[in-house]
């Protein structure tokens, strides 16, 4: 969806595709028909936003075939449906059984995840609206933070000083300018806005920023104000953000149901005592209260005594569009748990998920038009 906002900047809105789990181009275009399609019909609009995830095999395909992209771009323009943002965290892979760590890898020491990246924005130069200002391409938050070494962070600042320099060049080749966003995340290298300032310190801010996903933002038990205000002094753009948000709990027994096999769920508490994941936190008894990296559906609160970090999310976005510019322009709502959430609350058929995700994006328009966003 396209929004307004009051300065006159055009804020793009949509759902990331990575809750889906098809990695091959033929398995995405069907994604928009059970899927995109009945969302933006539901959503009364003429242009769904879609944040695509593209699995590194299929992202070589496409970057190698231009002919490939042209034909996955009518169809997007076919079913009214566009690309600003791809999310490039996940390499590949992020349905399976079991997922855990390995979303980490390969990491940004390695010629696998800047090869990766390339492709997406040579892909997303080509997706782009015309009228688009420009794109963005989110990614992981370096590495996960074991093993890291000295040795690693030279590694990573040569890769993203290629990284910047292979974007001026898509640039220079296709007048369409494209932004790479590191997510900070719990666990990670880059954990907390401090770190990343610190291990970013040195990149290419007309390029290179921030991906702000909130639910991670919640879940490291941060001010969003405070946050904020340090990536502006510092010159950091967020360029990027994901809607989401996280559980949290006074009492976390309540959270045993959500402790489950294919994704990690880190946990934390506001007295800095982390687990990397709920099993973890369980078998440590961590001590409460409990903030854990499980995205949610945004518009649905959960049973009593849980709760989301919804109000982080209120807070944050307050900052990023309340004021007489925004601070981002790029909105993805991510809510990639749909389908190992609890039975009771796990949608059972494609019908039931694309409803979610719509109500999701519903959610998410009007805490932007409580700010003077418009339509």
């Amino acid at each position: 969806m396209r929004l307004r906002h009051r300065s006159g900047t055009t804020l793009h809105l949509g759902y990331c595709t990575n809750v889906h789990p098809a990695e091959d181009l033929s398995g995405i275009i069907a994604q928009f028909d059970t899927y995109a399609v009945p969302i933006r019909e539901r959503l009364g609009t003429d242009v769904l936003g879609l944040g695509l995830w593209l699995a590194a095999p299929v992202a070589e395909v496409l970057a190698a075939d231009p002919a490939l992209r042209v034909k996955l771009r009518a169809e997007l323009t076919a079913r009214g449906l566009e690309v600003v943002t791809l999310n490039g965290f996940p390499y590949r892979s992020f349905h399976d059984p079991v997922v855990k760590y390995a979303v980490y890898r390969p990491d940004w020491t390695t010629r696998e995840r800047l090869s990766y990246t390339f492709d997406l924005a040579r892909i997303l130069a080509d997706l782009l609206p015309d009228d688009a200002a420009r794109g963005s391409v989110s990614t992981l938050p370096l590495a996960w933070r074991e093993p890291w070494s000295a040795t690693m962070a030279d590694q990573v600042a040569r890769r993203l000083d290629q990284l910047a320099a292979g974007l001026a060049a898509v640039q220079s080749s296709t007048g369409r300018q494209v932004r790479v966003a590191f997510e900070p995340e719990p666990g990670c290298v880059v954990e907390t806005i401090a770190q990343a300032i610190s291990h970013l310190a040195r990149a290419d801010t007309g390029r290179l920023g921030i991906c702000l996903d909130l639910a991670h933002l919640a879940c490291a038990w941060e001010q969003p104000a405070a946050a904020l205000r340090a990536l502006r002094t510092k010159g950091l753009p967020i360029v990027k953000v994901q809607l989401s948000a996280a559980l949290e709990s006074s009492d976390p027994e309540a959270l045993r149901e959500y402790a489950e096999p294919r994704f990690l769920h880190q946990t934390r508490n506001p007295h800095g005592e982390a687990a990397d994941d709920l099993h973890e936190a369980f078998a440590r008894n961590l001590p409460g209260p409990w903030r854990t990296h499980y995205h949610v559906p945004l518009h649905a609160d959960p049973e009593p005594p849980l709760r989301t970090t919804t109000p982080v999310l209120r807070e944050a976005l307050k900052e990023l569009a309340g004021g007489r510019v925004p601070l981002c322009d790029h909105y993805d709502v991510e809510t990639y748990t749909w389908g190992v959430l609890p039975p009771a609350l796990r949608p059972g058929t494609p019908r039931q998920l694309a409803e979610g995700i719509a109500r999701e994006l519903e959610f998410a328009r009007e805490q932007l038009r409580d700010l003077g966003v418009t339509a």
